[in-house]
């Protein structure tokens, strides 16, 4: 049944006004970061009078961007790793053994992404202190902790999610490997890791994202010198002051790495996820 002629001029209205409605920010972004300060914090005008770069330059004097910058590079990049190296382990051993307690498992691991992350803040940050005070093992106010805490928060849906991909790869391929004398660890990587690519991209994703733009644990789980780029934007603010163009400056910047992971591994990702979603 063919769509209504009058319903095409509709959609491509529609399609507008939400690309001006998402990009409208975007654009206030942009030409704020162009502007010197006194025109930012004066009446608000479409386009900068007199445009300059210097926001771009100062932004990184300002504040210590870079290293708020190394610091949510190590700690997302970290998150994504385990969460990605654990997650096709788990997925693996659900999709092809069957064993007593596994749809309770998977129920239990999905069911987690139902709790608000702010319940476990105290309790984490209570965890790491007592281990630092009672073992020696240092995580509260390091980049090691502020990732595996980030790991929590992405692991559960990247087993559900890759635990989906994986079943919906054929178990002849496995069959086919073991006749060829291939071990559990060779099929998963060699056969299940090269088809699940969009799935594990999917995740990738997800958790690299997760990590990079939250605020809240790592405002508690962090200090000056591990303090990451969600937090470190607060320091443009000043008692006397607030850098507004430098502020838009360096979100633009600090939004530019997951712009474009997203951009380039987006059909693996829309695949990942329509994959995931047939469970």
């Amino acid at each position: 049944m063919s769509n209504p002629r009058w319903l095409r001029p509709l959609r491509w209205v529609l399609l507008a006004l939400l690309a001006a409605f998402t990009l409208l920010p975007v654009y206030v972004m942009a030409t704020s970061s162009l502007k010197p300060l006194r025109d930012v914090q004066g009446g608000f005008t479409w386009w900068p009078t007199s445009p300059t770069l210097s926001p771009y330059a100062d932004m990184w004097h300002t504040v210590p961007l870079a290293r708020y910058f190394a610091n949510s590079a190590v700690v997302a990049c970290g998150a994504t790793a385990a969460s990605v190296v654990i997650a096709l382990a788990a997925a693996y051993a659900l999709s092809r053994y069957r064993f007593r307690g596994r749809g309770t498992f998977l129920a239990v691991v999905l069911s987690t992404q139902m709790l608000p992350g702010i319940l476990f803040l105290l309790p984490l940050f209570l965890i790491y202190v007592n281990l630092e005070r009672h073992l020696g093992i240092e995580l509260y106010a390091t980049r090691t902790g502020l990732a595996l805490t980030y790991l929590t928060f992405s692991l559960p849906f990247s087993i559900w999610l890759l635990t989906g991909y994986f079943e919906s790869i054929p178990r002849e391929l496995d069959e086919a490997a073991r006749v060829d004398g291939a071990s559990p660890p060779a099929v998963l990587l060699r056969i299940i890791v090269p088809a699940a690519a969009p799935g594990i991209a999917a995740v990738a994703v997800f958790a690299f994202m997760t990590a990079w733009g939250e605020i809240l644990f790592a405002s508690v789980l962090t200090d000056e010198s591990t303090r990451t780029l969600a937090v470190g934007l607060q320091s443009y603010a000043t008692q006397s002051n607030v850098y507004w163009n430098q502020v838009m400056a360096a979100s633009l910047v600090v939004s530019a790495p997951v712009v474009a992971g997203f951009l380039a591994l987006q059909r693996y990702l829309v695949r990942g996820m329509a994959a995931g979603a047939v469970r």
